[in-house]
């Protein structure tokens, strides 16, 4: 769809995207140490985490396709939000004391002190092949979206958008990453709330959107026989794409471990969720909203900018575009910061430069920040040709082909002791080859998508099968491969000279009182 963009629009994203730029510039620019660069001087306070996980978490497939799913079948997709709750206290309250107690950088170095070397090493190029995949994924998606607004081709919005997001992330890292993060987060709020709020007005108040949209699109789950979203879908297969990308995903993690100290990287993680409970007013109800005015769409991934030209003024539509240019980019740049560290900290500093100086270690970071961006504007033409689904399924299909492995190897390592190196160093293997195969021949249709089931059940099997083969493993391996198990989680809280806070668990039993209710009130009142 085109949208009507005129000079005023123009001149707004002009300003916004070059205040971005020089905002990321000026936070970088004193950033001198490969610690400042890599985590920001593990000097970031809770509301900084907070907005830039949140930020990190918000890309234009998130704003497009939120309010697109949500046109085609309601609330249900806001699970992936609501549910992030759950796993985001085990990500604060169980994963982070021992990230942090161990004052680890990325991924890899926490399984190296659980599993080992051999298994960091693969896990190092995992995450990184990884991540770089991501990246292309999420550019793909947010310059598609450009090129409709401003029509431009597809090469130069891939141009331009890799252009700029790799710019202060090769100069600020973490630090400029996070503050732009928590900058855009504040203004997208804003701005789709103002959205909603004039579609609600547009319609005469929620209780005539409520019947002028369907009933079951206010159902958080539906029907196990649903081809879109069935229920068991949701309840099996989401936890293991979240404990993946909410425990133990570098771009995620890597904000927390930029934390002063664990109380304020829990706190940071705590805001965020409850930043989430916002999702659905701001994401999901545009898409919802644009159904009752608009039934007729032929792709209901066009339900946000439809709502924005139709019913916001010029400027305002400006800000829009522009802070969808600045989600993708957000989203980038945080990518491509947790590539470049996991590449330089766990691969060139332990196996090609042990003796890298620290000038060495950032000159490299940089180099490979900008050696991911450029590949993964090939990754992104690639999915150019992957047809017959949405944003939305699109890049959550990706993802959830790319956790089963990590989520297995995280929680056994985490909660058991008596998971064995060798068991992680196999699992890790042997479980991504079938995720990758799955995963290219259900993207690409082969050999019909009737074949497979929901992406999220895939990886609910996946992630079952590779359980039992690392426990199998484990315990085949007991003797010959003697485990490193981590301290007690008391422990873990031990070392940083005080008890869990009970403060913070104060504020996760709000949240999960507050939760519940919203899923009572979607499901037994709407």
């Amino acid at each position: 769809m085109q949208t009507n963009l005129n000079g005023l629009d123009f001149t707004v994203i002009f300003l916004y995207l070059l205040g971005l730029i020089i905002l990321g510039f000026w936070v970088g620019s004193n950033r001198k140490s490969s610690e400042d660069y890599f985590l920001a001087g593990r000097d970031l306070n809770w509301k900084i985490i907070g907005l830039s996980i949140f930020g990190t978490n918000i890309s234009p497939m998130m704003l497009i396709s939120s309010s697109g799913v949500a046109y085609a079948y309601g609330m249900v997709a806001n699970n992936f939000e609501w549910l992030a709750f759950i796993f985001l206290i085990l990500m604060a309250m169980v994963f982070l004391p021992h990230y942090l107690s161990t004052r680890i950088s990325t991924m890899p170095e926490f399984i190296y002190k659980r599993f080992g070397a051999p298994s960091r090493n693969i896990l190092s190029w995992i995450i990184f092949v990884q991540i770089t995949i991501g990246v292309g994924a999420v550019l793909f998606a947010g310059s598609i979206l450009m090129g409709q607004l401003m029509q431009w081709p597809l090469w130069l919005s891939l141009l331009l958008m890799t252009f700029i997001s790799a710019s202060f992330t090769i100069t600020g890292g973490l630090k400029a990453v996070a503050i732009t993060d928590a900058f855009q987060s504040i203004l997208m709020i804003l701005a789709c709330a103002i959205l909603t709020g004039v579609g609600i007005n547009e319609i005469g108040g929620f209780g005539k959107l409520y019947d002028l949209v369907p009933e079951d699109h206010w159902k958080l789950f539906r029907p196990a026989d649903d081809s879109a979203y069935p229920w068991p879908a949701i309840v099996f297969g989401y936890p293991v794409m979240a404990i993946w990308y909410w425990c133990t995903n570098q771009t995620i993690v890597q904000r927390a471990l930029g934390a002063k100290n664990l109380e304020e990287a829990q706190k940071g993680i705590l805001f965020t969720g409850y930043l989430k409970i916002l999702v659905p007013v701001i994401f999901f109800l545009p898409g919802i909203i644009c159904l009752a005015l608009h039934p007729d769409l032929k792709d209901s991934d066009d339900a946000f900018m439809t709502m924005v030209d139709n019913y916001l003024p010029n400027g305002m539509i400006g800000l829009i575009v522009a802070m969808l240019m600045a989600a993708l980019i957000s989203t980038v740049n945080s990518m491509l910061n947790s590539a470049s560290t996991i590449f330089t900290l766990d691969i060139y500093r332990k196996k090609i430069n042990r003796e890298a100086s620290d000038k060495q270690l950032k000159k490299t970071g940089q180099l490979v920040t900008g050696l991911v961006a450029f590949v993964a504007v090939f990754i992104a033409y690639g999915l150019d040709s992957v047809e017959g689904m949405n944003l939305f399924d699109l890049i959550n299909s990706i993802f959830s082909f790319l956790s089963p492995s990590l989520a297995a190897v995280f929680i056994l390592g985490i909660f058991w002791k008596g998971a064995t190196p060798k068991a992680a160093f196999y699992t890790l293997i042997i479980g991504n080859i079938p995720s990758v195969i799955i995963g290219f021949c259900y993207l690409s249709g082969w050999p019909s998508k009737e074949y497979w089931p929901h992406f999220l059940l895939i990886a609910f099997y996946l992630f079952v099968f590779l359980m039992v083969f690392m426990i199998v493993v484990s315990l085949l391996t007991k003797k010959t491969s003697p485990s490193s198990p981590l301290p007690t989680l008391l422990e873990a809280y031990g070392s940083f000279g005080a008890k869990n806070n009970k403060n913070i668990w104060r504020g996760w039993a709000v949240l999960s009182m507050i939760m519940i209710g919203l899923y009572l009130f979607f499901e037994l009142i709407l």
